[in-house]
């Protein structure tokens, strides 16, 4: 099973993103998410999206970040808008099986600056 993201990049404060992430390989998903991790601080979950669950967030993100999901694609994306310079960090994207495994993305860094 491999995870492809895609979207990062560098932007102004205030400023919109979208994240994507495609997992590829035989995989029953139950779940997808995202976490994010700047240097010197503990990787921290961002928001992930469980099937036949609502979606949940860091509470510093709620009401600005939108997971969504395509269970036919096997694929998530990261919707991020008003985007502060504290949003800086390399977002890897992951994927849980049905059976318990947990599959990462390679992490695509978000970069938020005027």
């Amino acid at each position: 099973v491999q995870l492809q993201a895609s979207g990062g990049g560098l932007v102004q404060p205030g400023g919109s993103l979208r994240l994507s992430c495609a997992a590829s390989g035989s995989i029953s998903v139950m779940g997808m998410g995202w976490h994010r991790q700047t240097p010197g601080k503990e990787r921290e979950s961002v928001a992930r999206i469980w099937s036949g669950g609502s979606p949940e967030y860091l509470a510093f993100v709620k009401g600005r970040f939108t997971i969504s999901r395509d269970n036919a694609e096997n694929t998530v994306h990261l919707q991020m808008d008003s985007l502060k310079p504290e949003d800086t960090a390399v977002y890897y994207c992951y994927t849980r099986s049905w059976k318990g495994d947990e599959y990462w993305g390679q992490g695509t860094l978000v970069t938020v600056s005027s």
